[in-house]
């Protein structure tokens, strides 16, 4: 008999993986302790070779489902001790190096679920049923390792039959951190705008009326509060868009079952793994004609998000109200979801009722949202159930860094050691909340992993707030080109060691010659990308004035190709305009007042949309591409001509034929495929993989296209397409710099 010391490193905490170790040393009579570190989960054991090799080969082969081992050390002891039993111990070393994967908000067991309405258990309907394999993780952690201590159920003191459950090896809940009942655990409470209305269960009889007489209702969830509301009911829908001040912008959907979410959307096999995962994210999907919901929920759009019932409160909700109700964050366009009371009643104008409970949200999280392009993810947002997200460098770097990601859809992103870890999904850096946000966030970060940065990186813009937030701290600073951090973040992520063809397509980033980029092409290795095309440069009338009013964007196209003879052109972009704009806009396209150059990608989308009519004024970001999606016909396959010229793709012709077009669809669509046959020209030139990113590559009509072309295609799939990624992409552009 030997001693030997085992550390099991990856997701390994908060997934019940010392209760599956403890069982599976229990059965072959293996004696020692285990305990949750820094490093992950460690063990002292006592035995012989054969059953060590016999212990390490069932770990390995049947893990705990929410599990990943990434790395299994196994040494033997100088010290030899004898153990009488195995046992699970709190053997915290203090001062350890932190080297652990954050455990994740999982959606509710099958298990958890049957207990949830089985009147027999002493759990029945309550809202903060879990087990080891389910329940609130990263929203409730404060500190590593994971440990009840080290969350907000700290608080809640186990009562007498929950501590027998904790303690009992045969139990599902042995050693389940977040273990609680009616007597020991969190409660609900509901709220009008004056006083407490109710506690407990008989609050959703309240909701359920509420709903049904089309109210909206502010729900704490998880992550944050949410806003919901009957989804079948167009007056409570538009009731919601005019308090939140959304006019188009579609809402997600959620229902109780898979086979309710099948009533709303198409769905293949990759989409329902999706949808059905512990993740438990919103799916974006076909929406079918027949669909019982409000026009008003995705207006003028042939996609929808569904997400399914996640906790126990949900589905206790949409067993008594049994139809889709819309679910969105609890704020305004630019804030930060609501965690708290206090946070939700100064947004008291914007709901009804409020149920509120008292698990403190130490980390917010907003919902994650995904979508299927030939069976592989697209990440739109990461957050509950897939962030913080974690990945691992072959070898240790020496400066620890702080990526600060971009202005729109930020991330924050740090590495250490051999680990790189990317925040949740942040938001748009677009008000003072916002930043307060982001800056808790980093401290957060700074907090959990004991963090503290040698560098920042971020991005060359010079307005963005990140940019200068990073300017102010007392530490070295390297700024990156935002579209080739899109390009890096995905070669990183799929370990691509060979130059590649990156199409970065977004709305806009600061480019290296001072001009607003988006629509790029790149060769070369992670950190060696050099520009090789791009879109010809056109200028926004009125800066970011462009970007709200697509019909500025096509104006000055048109601007460019017939000066101020367009101003006498019939179509939907001019008839968009009265003569005496038009001609103030010629006045500041002549002179170059506030018209940046740009050669975005995204924007070229905006115009097309104008001059098909489709949209003229935006309400939300991508509503131009998304509108499109609606109009294009798979069967036309013909495109536009265009023409490349040391680099530069001439949009031309590709306006003018769009311009000579009678029907919207075939606009769209031939669009569509142009933009798709400009990137396998440059396929063709180059002969290399493609990597595609930024925001254009939301698009599933763009990218599917893209993938029936071109077999060596790739885009992140851990993290979002979007500037989402472009933290962990800062961060690979450095990452052979040490």
């Amino acid at each position: 008999m030997k001693n030997y010391h085992i550390t099991i490193r990856g997701t390994v905490q908060g997934v019940g993986f010392r209760p599956f170790l403890y069982r599976l040393a229990k059965a072959l009579h293996i004696n020692g302790k285990i305990w949750n570190s820094h490093q992950g989960v460690e063990m002292f054991v006592q035995t012989s070779p054969l059953q060590l090799e016999d212990f390490l080969r069932q770990l390995k082969a049947a893990p705990p489902p929410l599990s990943k081992i990434d790395d299994i050390r196994c040494t033997i002891m100088e010290k030899q001790t004898d153990y009488s039993e195995i046992t699970i111990d709190h053997n915290e070393k203090e001062g350890e190096t932190l080297n652990v994967i954050t455990p994740l908000d999982s959606g509710i067991c099958k298990k958890c679920k049957e207990e949830l309405f089985d009147p027999s258990n002493r759990r029945y309907l309550y809202p903060f049923i879990n087990c080891v394999e389910c329940g609130p993780r990263y929203s409730i952690l404060k500190d590593l390792p994971y440990e009840r201590e080290h969350t907000s159920l700290n608080t809640f003191p186990l009562c007498k039959k929950c501590r027998e459950e904790y303690e009992t090896p045969n139990s599902r809940r042995f050693h389940a951190q977040g273990i609680c009942c009616p007597e020991c655990g969190p409660r609900i409470t509901l709220y009008d705008h004056h006083s407490k209305i109710s506690e407990g269960s008989k609050s959703l009889d309240i909701i359920v009326k509420a709903l049904e007489e089309e109210k909206i209702i502010a729900i704490k969830g998880v992550g944050g509060f949410h806003l919901i509301c009957d989804a079948t009911h167009t007056q409570a829908v538009n009731r919601l868009r005019e308090r939140k001040k959304r006019p188009l912008k579609p809402f997600a959907v959620m229902v109780k079952e898979m086979s309710d979410a099948k009533k709303l959307i198409e769905l293949n096999r990759h989409e329902e793994s999706l949808l059905g995962s512990s993740r438990k994210p919103i799916l974006i999907s076909q929406l079918k004609k027949d669909a019982d919901l409000s026009s008003q929920v995705a207006p003028g759009l042939n996609r929808l998000g569904v997400m399914l019932a996640y906790t126990p409160l949900q589905l206790m909700l949409l067993e008594y109200f049994d139809r889709p109700i819309v679910v969105t964050s609890a704020n305004l366009s630019g804030s930060p979801i609501c965690a708290t009371y206090e946070e939700i009643k100064a947004y008291s104008h914007l709901w009804d009722l409020c149920l509120d409970h008292d698990l403190e949200i130490h980390n917010r999280c907003d919902d994650s949202v995904v979508m299927s392009v030939e069976n592989k993810t697209v990440l739109l947002r990461s957050a509950r159930g897939y962030a913080p997200t974690h990945f691992k460098f072959p070898l240790t770097i020496k400066k620890n860094s702080l990526a600060t990601g971009a202005n729109q859809k930020n991330t924050i992103a740090i590495s250490f050691q051999e680990h790189m870890i990317i925040s949740p999904h942040i938001g748009d850096l677009t008000s003072v909340e916002s930043m307060e946000y982001f800056e808790k966030t980093v401290h957060a970060f700074a907090s959990l992993y004991h963090f503290s940065p040698d560098r920042i990186v971020c991005d060359q813009h010079p307005l963005y707030e990140t940019t200068k937030w990073a300017k102010n701290q007392k530490c070295e600073m390297v700024q990156v080109q935002h579209h080739k951090t899109h390009i890096a973040s995905a070669i990183f992520e799929h370990n691509l060691k060979e130059e590649v063809l990156g199409v970065a397509f977004d709305g806009s980033g600061y480019g290296d010659d001072g001009n607003l980029w988006g629509g790029e092409f790149f060769r070369g290795a992670r950190g060696g990308l050099k520009r090789i095309g791009h879109f010809r440069y056109f200028k926004l009338l009125g800066g970011e004035a462009a970007i709200k009013e697509p019909r500025r964007v096509a104006l000055s196209l048109l601007f460019s190709l017939y000066g101020n003879e367009a101003m006498n052109l019939k179509n939907p972009t001019t008839a968009a305009f009265t003569k005496s704009e038009m001609e103030n806009l010629y006045l500041l396209y002549e002179k170059g007042i506030n018209t940046p150059r740009s050669s975005s990608a995204g924007r070229l989308f905006d115009a097309i949309a104008s001059l098909t009519g489709l949209c003229q004024k935006i309400s939300y970001e991508g509503e131009s591409g998304l509108r499109m999606e609606s109009f294009y016909d798979p069967q036309i396959t013909r495109s536009y001509p265009f023409e490349v010229s040391d680099g530069e793709i001439d949009w031309s012709m590709m306006i003018i034929g769009v311009l000579r077009e009678k029907n919207q669809t075939q606009a769209v669509s031939k669009f569509f495929n142009t933009m798709v046959e400009i990137i396998h020209y440059f396929y063709k030139q180059e002969n290399l993989k493609v990597v595609v990113g930024g925001g254009v590559f939301q698009n599933k009509t763009l990218l599917g296209l893209l993938s029936g072309q071109i077999e060596d295609l790739f885009w992140n799939e851990k993290v979002p397409v979007n500037d989402g990624g472009v933290s962990m992409g800062q961060l690979a552009l450095i990452l052979d710099e040490g």
